[in-house]
Order: C-alpha cells, then sequence, then structure tokens
C-alpha cells in the first residue's frame, strides 16, 4: 500500500459528520459538480453509504458516471482524506436504510420536519482508493478501548437477580465503567406507542415514569426503527433541521410543518446516543445516554452498547420468565401492622387507567391498571399478598398478548411509590411474589 494509502477503518471518525463531507461528480458530458453531504455512513471495511434525500444534480451524475471523490475531514486534528468511490445501488428498505433514515428522521422531528427531511434511499459505494491530502493521519488521540468496559458492564449485568437490581446496575455499570454522567432507561409499552422511563442518571429529577412517544426524538425514533441512532454535535444537527424548516415555511408549505419536539433529559445536551434494547426478537426497551460536550460517543461507543443492550435484553428475558415460573403462591408473608390515620383517596379513571392518590397524580396506562387492581383486592377482600402469575392473567389489567414487561411495569410502579412517598408500597416477598404495605386506610373512587 503507497505511504499516503489508508484502510477505510483507520478514517472511521472522518465520517461521524461533524464536519460535512463533500462529493464531487461528472455529469455524461464531462460537467463536474460539488454538493455538501448530509450523512457519510460506515457500513464495512470497503464501503460506504451516503444519503439520497433530494433528485438533484449529485443524483443524476452518479446514475450516469458511477465513479466519484468523496472528501472527508477527521473531527479532531483536521486531516482531509479523498475517497475514490464507485456507486453500486440504492438500498430503500433493510437495516442500513433503517439506520440512515433513523438518524436523519431524529434530526426532522426535533425540528418539526418529519414531513419534509426525508430520507429516499441509501446510496451504497464501493472505496476503490482512500488518500491522505494533509494533516498527520493517525494524530488524533487514541479512542479508548471500550473492551475492558463492556467485560466490567457484562460481568455485572448478568449477576443481576431482578429486574429492579438490573435497571439501576446497568446504568451505574455506565457511569463507572464507560465514564456516563447523563442516562435513562427506557421500556416500550408498544400497545400504546410509547416508552416510559424506568431509571435515569445524573438528572436533578429521575424522570421515572415519564414518556415518549414512539417515534419522536432521538429516544423514540431508536425504539420504532431498531436501530442504534447516535448525534455527536447535536446543536449543529438542529440547527440544520431547522434551516430546511424555515425554507419549508417560506415556500408556503409550513402546512406539513408538526410542533417541535424537546429533547429529553439535558437541556442543552450536545452528544446523544439512543442504543435499541432487544427482548426475545423484539425492541423491549431503550438505553440511552447523552453528554453536554460535542463528539462524546464515537462508533467505538456504539459498538459497545449496542452490545450492552443485547446482554440486558437478553437478562431481561431470563428473569422474566424466571419470576413467571416460580411465582407460586407459597405461604403468605406476615401481615403489615393495620393502616392508621386519616383516609387517602384513590381515584381511577378508566378512560387512561391514570391513577391519582389525593390530588397528586401516580401512573396510567397498563401500571395505573395493576395499581388499581391491587388496591381494589386490598380494600374489598382484605388481600396484602399477590403473584406475577394471576397478576398476568386479571382481566382488569388487560395485558397486551405480546410483550407485556409486567415485571417490568411493578418495577416503575414500585419506584413511583416511593418516589411520591406513598401511603403504599410494594415489596417483593419471593421470585415472582409480592405484597402492598398500605400504611393509612384507602377511600377508592371510579371516575366515570
Amino acid at each position: 500500500m503507497p505511504a499516503n494509502q489508508v484502510p477505510l477503518d483507520a478514517i472511521r471518525d472522518c465520517l461521524e459528520g461533524a464536519t460535512p463531507g463533500v462529493i464531487a461528480t461528472c455529469a455524461a458530458d464531462g460537467t463536474p459538480n460539488v454538493s455538501y453531504l448530509s450523512q457519510v455512513q460506515y457500513v464495512d471495511r470497503h464501503h460506504v453509504a451516503l444519503s439520497f434525500q433530494f433528485f438533484n444534480k449529485t443524483r443524476a451524475n452518479v446514475l450516469a458516471n458511477p465513479h466519484a471523490r468523496l472528501m472527508v475531514a477527521h473531527p479532531v486534528t483536521g486531516a482531509l482524506y479523498r475517497l475514490a468511490v464507485e456507486y453500486l445501488r440504492t438500498e430503500t428498505e433493510g437495516p442500513l436504510f433503517e439506520s440512515m433514515r433513523a438518524k436523519l428522521a431524529s434530526i426532522a422531528s426535533h425540528a418539526g420536519m418529519t414531513d419534509v427531511f426525508r430520507l429516499l434511499g441509501a446510496d451504497v459505494y464501493r472505496v476503490t482508493a482512500i488518500e491522505a491530502l494533509q494533516g498527520v493521519p493517525g494524530g488524533a488521540p487514541p479512542s479508548p478501548n471500550r473492551l475492558p468496559a463492556l467485560r466490567a458492564a457484562s460481568a455485572r449485568v448478568t449477576a443481576c437477580a431482578d429486574l429492579d437490581s438490573l435497571f439501576g446496575t446497568t446504568l451505574a455499570a455506565l457511569h463507572e465503567h464507560f465514564d456516563v454522567h447523563h442516562a435513562m432507561f427506557l421500556l416500550l409499552d408498544a400497545a400504546g406507542a410509547r416508552l416510559y422511563t424506568v431509571a435515569s442518571l445524573g438528572y436533578p429529577a429521575s424522570g421515572v415514569g415519564s414518556e415518549i412517544p414512539l417515534g419522536a426524538g432521538v429516544i423514540g425514533v431508536a425504539a420504532r426503527e431498531g436501530a442504534p441512532i447516535r448525534l455527536f454535535r447535536l446543536t449543529a444537527d438542529y440547527a440544520y433541521g431547522r434551516a430546511i424548516r424555515e425554507a419549508a415555511v417560506r415556500e408556503g408549505i409550513e402546512g406539513v410543518l408538526e410542533q417541535e419536539i424537546p429533547f429529553p433529559g439535558l437541556a442543552e445536551a450536545r452528544s446523544q446516543l439512543a442504543v435499541p434494547v432487544p427482548v426475545a426478537g423484539r425492541t423491549g426497551g431503550v438505553l440511552f445516554v447523552e453528554s453536554p460536550f460535542d463528539l462524546r460517543f464515537s462508533y467505538d461507543d456504539e459498538d459497545a452498547l449496542v452490545a450492552l443492550a443485547g446482554l440486558v435484553g437478553q437478562t431481561m428475558h431470563v428473569l422474566q420468565l424466571a419470576d413467571d415460573r416460580e411465582a407460586q403462591a407459597g405461604e403468605p408473608p406476615a401481615q403489615a401492622p393495620g393502616a392508621r390515620g386519616e383516609s387517602v383517596t384513590v381515584r381511577h379513571y378508566p378512560a387512561d387507567d391514570s391513577v391519582f392518590l389525593g390530588d397528586d397524580y401516580l401512573i396510567k396506562g397498563v401500571a395505573g391498571a395493576v395499581f388499581w387492581a391491587l388496591v381494589s383486592d386490598y380494600a374489598n377482600a382484605g388481600r396484602s399478598a399477590f403473584t406475577n402469575r394471576e397478576l398476568r392473567l386479571d382481566p382488569r389489567v388487560r395485558l397486551p398478548e405480546i410483550g407485556d414487561n409486567l415485571e417490568a411495569r411493578l418495577v416503575l410502579l414500585q419506584r413511583r411509590l416511593v418516589e411520591r412517598d406513598a401511603c403504599v408500597r410494594i415489596e417483593r416477598t419471593g421470585r415472582g411474589r409480592f405484597c402492598l404495605r398500605v400504611t393509612r386506610p384507602l377511600r377508592l373512587v371510579q371516575v366515570r
């Protein structure tokens, strides 16, 4: 290999998009054209993919003449590289297309551009040569080796004995081994088309119970597409989408624009990475990390978190199956002291299963239906001991047939009750078994 030739793997950081790539093409008659690119995506050691968004001159040129040149720059050193590429095909479905579309869609959703700023295809190119033009190749600080962090985090995840500890341990491992300071663990409610937060790290308020619509923002799009989404200079991406939005307004098509979606978590995040958590072949949730610094998460971080999320999802599935198998009634736990003091009104709204304790909102959706069923049995039949299995079969709860995540919803409910310092608590009494601890009399009101 000539001295100025480098492998594609060695310049993967140049494909982050922190500095826009440039493509030079020629028409059939030899007329040149130069354009900026929204995305240059690493595919493998020999291929890249470019975003096809608009029917423009670049598109017409590569269809007529498949040979082109790309210019990319290293985001830290500024080293420039010129790639000789050959257009092969355009993919309009499949993992590559979905990954690129998800990233573009996440940018668009933050700026209210879902119906305007769309990926039409992923143009796949073979890289035939890479030439270093200026700067010092490899002169950037070395990226941290994520294998030791992944190994340590994986050992902690697989040692978890229940979902409650799994959620907390996963975020703790991100903090201690990956130096992540802000993170969230969200689970997918497929029936309700939303995600709900079950654990968080580094925020003033935990946000447990907060919801994000499926398809909204980085987290929602990652869940919908089943692909990791990594934004490395968030305000730049936001400004880019915003510029297109303003152009659409000027052209009189503002009717297709939707209301902007505020960023979750940090008010001024600069880097975000959302990774789907696969559970039994389906997306069960999202592991989300963010930072106030540019270029915080690299391709290596993405690779490591995808691997970790896969292990977390597998562990979730194993723990849920174990809880369901071992949820035998057994001996009921010792009864808690009788409830005393002034009664607390529990209001339930069947329309969305929202529940209020006194005047304070507690929870809604499936978790709300679960809570209402439990306190109803407690108030009407004096029951305090329950099993996951019987709750799963309870028609009042109306769990979805596939991917019900009952155990995870119980963890969410348990944490919400603790956060609200409620007079009702859920305590585990064994695998697949739990009880209610009620310290004040309850007055149940069904609001029609």
